[in-house]
C-alpha cells in the first residue's frame, strides 16, 4: 500500500482519548502508508500524547476533554494547515483494519467523489452488535432526511476528504453529533459523498464511549442539524402528526359528550394537549425558518 497516491500528500488523523494500548502499534502500521500522520489528544490521562511524540508524529494536545468532535475539528483544521490533498480519519481504538484505508481511499484520488465514507453495512457479514447497528440505522435515517445522497452508515468514523471538501467543510460540534454535521454541510456544499465496505472488529473492550450516552450526543445533535437544515420539514410533519391526534381525541371526546352528557377528561386532555404541542411546532417551524432564511441571506 505505499504506493497509494504517490503524488498526494495523504493525511492520517487519529482522534484518541486514553488510547495508550492501541496507539503505538497503530502509529507504527499507519507509517508504512503515509508519514503524515496527525494524533489529536483530546485530553487524555493517560499516555496516548507522549507515546505519539516520541513515534515524531504531528501530535495537537487538548489540555481537557472537550469530545469526539473537538479532535475531529482539530485534526481538520491542522490537515489544511498542513496543505493535505486528502484527509483520511481513522479511530485509534482498534475497531478499523489498516488494510481497508486502501478500500476508502480508491474513489477519491479516482475523483469519483470528494468524501469517501466507510460503511459497515456493505458487507453481509457485519459484526456490528445489534444494539449498535438499530441506533446506528435510526440515526443515518435522520441524516438521511438532510442529505441528497442515501447512505448505509451515517455515523462511521473511518471516512476520507479530499482537498475540497476540506476547504467547503468547516465542522464544529464538539461531540458525536459532527458526523453528522459533516455529512449535511458536504451536501449542502454539494460535494460528492459515496460509501465502500469495510470490516469492523467488535472483540474485547474497544470503544472508550459509553453506548448509551454516546447514541444520546448523536441522536440529539443529528436532530438539531437536521431541524437546523429543514426546519419547515422537520417541524411540520411533527405538527401535523400532533394536529391530527389532537383534532381526533377532541372530537372524540365531542361525540361522547353528545351521546352521554359526559366529559372524559383523559380523552379531552389528550386532544387539548396535542393540539397545543401542534399549534407551538408549527410556529416553531414558521420562526426558524425565517430566522435561517435571513442568516443565510447576510452569509450570501
Amino acid at each position: 500500500m505505499k504506493n497509494i497516491g504517490d503524488n498526494l500528500k495523504i493525511i492520517i488523523g487519529l482522534p484518541a482519548f486514553n488510547e495508550e494500548k492501541n496507539i503505538a502499534s497503530l502509529i507504527i502500521k499507519l507509517k508504512e502508508i503515509s508519514k503524515d500522520i496527525i494524533v489529536c489528544n483530546d485530553g487524555s490521562s493517560d499516555l496516548t500524547g507522549k507515546i505519539a511524540e516520541e513515534l515524531n508524529v504531528e501530535v495537537i494536545n487538548h489540555t481537557k476533554n472537550i469530545g469526539y468532535g473537538g479532535a475531529i475539528r482539530s485534526i481538520f483544521l491542522k490537515s489544511k494547515e498542513m496543505n493535505a490533498d486528502i484527509l483520511v480519519t481513522f479511530d485509534a481504538d482498534g475497531q478499523h483494519k489498516i488494510e481497508d484505508i486502501k478500500n476508502v481511499l480508491n474513489p477519491i484520488i479516482k475523483n469519483q467523489c470528494d468524501v469517501s465514507i466507510g460503511s459497515r453495512f456493505l458487507k453481509k457479514d457485519s459484526e456490528v452488535p445489534d444494539y449498535r447497528k438499530l441506533g446506528i440505522k435510526v440515526i443515518t435515517s435522520i441524516t438521511n432526511a438532510s442529505i441528497k445522497k442515501k447512505l448505509t452508515d451515517a455515523q462511521s468514523g473511518f471516512r476520507a476528504y479530499n482537498k475540497k471538501a476540506l476547504q467547503e467543510i468547516n465542522p464544529t460540534d464538539l461531540g458525536m453529533g459532527i458526523s453528522t454535521e459533516i455529512l449535511i454541510k458536504a451536501s449542502k456544499k454539494d460535494l460528492r459523498i459515496s460509501e465502500v465496505p469495510i470490516n469492523i472488529l467488535y472483540k474485547g473492550d474497544t470503544s472508550t464511549h459509553n453506548p448509551v450516552s454516546h447514541g444520546a450526543s448523536v441522536l440529539l445533535s443529528t436532530i438539531k442539524y437536521t431541524s437546523i437544515e429543514h426546519p419547515l420539514k422537520f417541524y411540520g410533519i411533527s405538527s401535523i402528526i400532533f394536529l391530527s391526534i389532537g383534532l381526533a381525541f377532541v372530537l372524540w371526546s365531542i361525540h361522547a359528550f353528545a351521546i352521554d352528557g359526559k366529559i372524559i377528561t383523559n380523552i379531552t386532555l389528550i386532544g387539548i394537549g396535542s393540539t397545543i404541542v401542534g399549534v407551538v411546532l408549527v410556529i416553531t417551524a414558521i420562526l426558524l425558518y425565517s430566522l435561517i432564511s435571513v442568516v443565510r441571506e447576510q452569509n450570501n
